[in-house]
């Protein structure tokens, strides 16, 4: 049973469905792979090297399960903003592996000129803190991400 969001209109949820896209062209592929495979079947009596047709369950059943992993990526979270802090969720085993990093415990958040890494600094030296990849998040919610890390963080900010 899924837990209740206590405050869902406090946090934003950014997904892992910049990396959802590669699924998904391979469950294509596959598809269609296996798909042919069954039409082409009904000329194994012209050509009898042809496959058998059961040979189109194997990528048959590998689109299904690019497709789950894809729908997977395009649902579950990468980074939950929160008033608390950044929970962040890693690719395997998100629930037992979460993280949350209190905006108290950043003192700086810096992103690279390509949007593609959030480095969140623990001390004004930059000595400790934590880089985070922002190739699984769509492109487009980049900036978004970035301008919410950055804005919350500046000193002008009424929360910070």
């Amino acid at each position: 049973m899924a837990a209740t969001i206590q405050s869902p209109e406090k946090e934003l949820r950014f997904t892992r469905s910049g990396q959802a896209g590669l699924f998904w062209m391979v469950a294509a592929v596959s598809a269609t792979v296996g798909i042919t495979m069954l039409a082409t079947s009904i000329y194994r009596d012209i050509n009898p090297d042809l496959p058998h047709p059961a040979w189109a369950a194997v990528p048959l059943v590998l689109a299904l399960v690019m497709a789950r992993v894809a729908v997977w990526l395009t649902r579950h979270a990468y980074l939950i903003l929160t008033p608390l802090g950044i929970e962040i969720f890693p690719f395997f085993r998100p629930a037992a592996g979460m993280r949350l990093v209190t905006w108290q415990e950043i003192n700086h958040a810096e992103v690279d000129e390509k949007s593609t890494r959030l480095t969140l600094h623990h001390d004004p030296e930059k000595t400790s803190g934590i880089h985070l990849s922002l190739t699984p998040i769509r492109a487009d919610r980049r900036s978004l991400l970035a301008k919410a890390v950055l804005g919350r963080l500046s000193p002008a900010s009424p929360n910070g």
